[in-house]
């Protein structure tokens, strides 16, 4: 059942845990909230569109053999539907809202990832995201094999010879591929690197409430994510909003599992709690 409230939609994902989601219901969720007048049928109606022709494609050509799962994908998303990623205006905040990603057919990585997990999972067909740095990728799993797709690119299948290229962009000219950078990620992990786009921009740009709001969303996918505590604790006190500063870096206390977190939340409470006074 699809929640009316976002806010409650991120909640239930938030206690699935690192559970499979409806991993575009969620990103919906996470949209909504910033354009709250905007109805969300007709792009879950657009959502459904998709993945059915995907369907139609594959019955059309006959068995699922993994390249042609593959084809179906790219064709459907990236040909018919023309979805690309938006290499001109990356860092435009609309890159990572599915409402604005699904309107203007453009976007991140990640964002344009999600739409990939949907319509592919829709198939029955296994699909996550990768824990790659720096640009989202996902991979593809049938009975027939496995590939990995780079839906910023037209779902195009990417070997380890161009991951690794990729990865030196990212991480240097030093930097090798490692098992870890094939890693499955969890469908809340995808929507948190979804959400932190749009919440770094804004911190970049300097507006820290804008930045601290989003945080309080991701907060409702991960409650337990003591980095998340913290970093809200920093930007409330920045702001100087010290109540909700305390409140925060408390929760990061008594939640984060690194003692690194735990003693930046300390070090900082300390400092702030005497100007409550």
């Amino acid at each position: 059942m699809i929640a009316s409230d976002p806010l409650q939609t991120l909640v239930r994902i938030g206690e699935a845990g690192d559970a499979p989601c409806d991993i575009a219901e969620g990103a919906l969720a996470l949209a909504s909230l910033d354009r709250p007048q905007i109805g969300l049928e007709r792009y879950r109606h657009h959502l459904a569109s998709l993945a059915r022709d995907v369907q139609d494609r594959v019955a059309a050509r006959g068995g699922d053999r993994l390249s042609l799962c593959v084809e179906a994908l790219a064709a459907v998303i990236a040909g018919q539907y023309g979805y690309r990623g938006d290499s001109d205006t990356y860092d435009d905040l609309q890159n990572a809202n599915m409402t604005r990603v699904i309107d203007r057919r453009r976007g991140l990585p990640v964002a344009l990832g999600i739409l990939y997990i949907h319509a592919a999972r829709a198939q029955g067909w296994r699909m996550v995201g990768l824990d790659f740095p720096g640009h989202f990728v996902v991979r593809l799993e049938t009975a027939h094999g496995r590939a990995i797709l780079d839906p910023f690119h037209g779902g195009a299948v990417r070997d380890a010879a161009q991951l690794r290229e990729q990865l030196k962009k990212v991480a240097g000219a030093e930097a090798e591929l490692s098992n870890r950078h094939y890693a499955e990620v969890s469908d809340r992990a995808v929507l948190i690197r979804l959400q932190n786009n749009v919440k770094s921009r804004l911190v970049r740009a300097g507006d820290l409430e804008g930045g601290a709001r989003q945080i309080e969303r991701l907060l409702r996918l991960a409650p337990e994510n003591g980095a998340l505590w913290l970093e809200l604790g920093v930007l409330e006190a920045r702001i100087e909003n010290l109540g909700a500063a305390v409140a925060a870096l408390r929760n990061c206390l008594d939640r984060s599992a690194e003692a690194a977190h735990r003693h930046q939340a300390a070090a900082l409470l300390q400092q702030i709690s005497p100007r409550l006074n």
